[in-house]
């Protein structure tokens, strides 16, 4: 196993911000600010995010504010959890506005008044910089303002499905990792089942069913993805009710999939480790980190609530929620 394939996981997620932002650009009607998008991402440019505020945020709006100055907008605020931006040239900022509505602005990663610190503390994805990012009166070009009702509608799904096709590929991992171990394991033990673990039946039986649930996460992730790609294209429809159908339907197919997945890769994470005995748990092989970061990516969204929001819908007819936040409820 080469020890550079490990940090594959965590740049997926690492551009998990880049991806979403452009695929809010391509969804964009022409126009001078889909072109101006276009041209820079064209260019290899990369967009990180901020969006999430912790400590006393509020759920009703962001703290992190624009404010005019001298004919200047300016962006002030803190925010965390902003995988990516580290290694971004642009950062895609959740903000109040002017008016007190919520907008996204972009602004340069090199601007003096942005900080981006990579303390990061999670013991999975750690080489994602999914750290803290301030804003200390970094300018904000007013072609960069969006109103956050005007970015794409199908965002959380999109989004949820990156770290669904992450999971998925750590699935692959595990399958990949753990049959090479156990194809070169000639020490077995007396009360196996076979002269080696590559000849064991119960060894092989668990090999299996590894590989069976990467399988599955799969399909399971390329069945979501068709869904997502449906509200692409019915978002140029013209048919608004179809649109607004095709987007409960890709945030429903997500929400149905995020337990499933996630259930079937930590079991693969753990259940590797009886293929190997007791030297599958050397700090060198890092078979851990497979469970770490699955366990981390399913963390993000919790997905204690995806099963009730799937539920509601299948006996109310609730559509799922499109967008959330996290931060201190409204009292009362």
């Amino acid at each position: 196993m080469s020890s550079c394939r490990k940090p594959i996981q965590n740049i997926t997620q690492a551009l998990r911000g880049h991806f979403g932002f452009v695929e809010d650009v391509v969804s964009k009607t022409e126009g001078p600010d889909r072109r101006r998008w276009t041209e820079r991402i064209a260019r290899g440019e990369i967009a990180g995010n901020a969006w999430t505020e912790i400590g006393n945020a509020s759920q009703e709006a962001f703290s992190t504010r624009i404010h005019e100055k001298d004919g200047r907008l300016l962006l002030e605020g803190t925010k965390y959890y902003t995988t990516g931006s580290l290694f971004a040239d642009w950062i895609d900022v959740g903000a109040t506005g002017l008016d007190g509505k919520g907008i996204a602005v972009q602004v340069r990663r090199d601007d003096p008044a942005v900080n981006v610190i990579d303390d990061w503390d999670g013991f999975g994805q750690v080489l994602t910089a999914s750290g803290t990012t301030t804003f200390s009166g970094a300018v904000v070009d007013p072609g960069d303002v969006v109103v956050d009702d005007d970015k794409f509608r199908y965002g959380a799904a999109f989004y949820q499905a990156v770290h669904l096709a992450t999971l998925a590929g750590i699935g692959r991992a595990i399958t990949t990792e753990t049959a090479a171990q156990v194809a070169k394991r000639t020490r077995t033990y007396t009360n196996g089942a076979g002269s080696r673990s590559s000849q064991d039946p119960q060894v092989l039986q668990v090999v299996g069913r590894i590989r069976s649930n990467a399988y599955a996460a799969g399909a399971i992730v390329l069945q979501v993805g068709r869904a997502i790609e449906r509200a692409f294209q019915a978002h140029f429809a013209g048919d608004a009710e179809a649109e607004e159908r095709a987007n409960a339907l890709a945030e429903l197919e997500t929400s149905q999939a995020l337990n499933i997945v996630t259930d079937l890769i930590l079991e693969s994470a753990t259940i590797a480790f009886d293929t190997l005995g007791a030297s599958a748990t050397r700090k060198p092989l890092a078979l851990d980190r497979h469970w770490r970061n699955a366990r981390t990516l399913s963390s993000h969204n919790p997905r204690i609530y995806k099963d009730r929001i799937v539920g509601d819908y299948a006996v109310n007819g609730t559509p799922p929620p499109y967008q959330w936040r996290i931060g201190l409820a409204k009292a009362g």
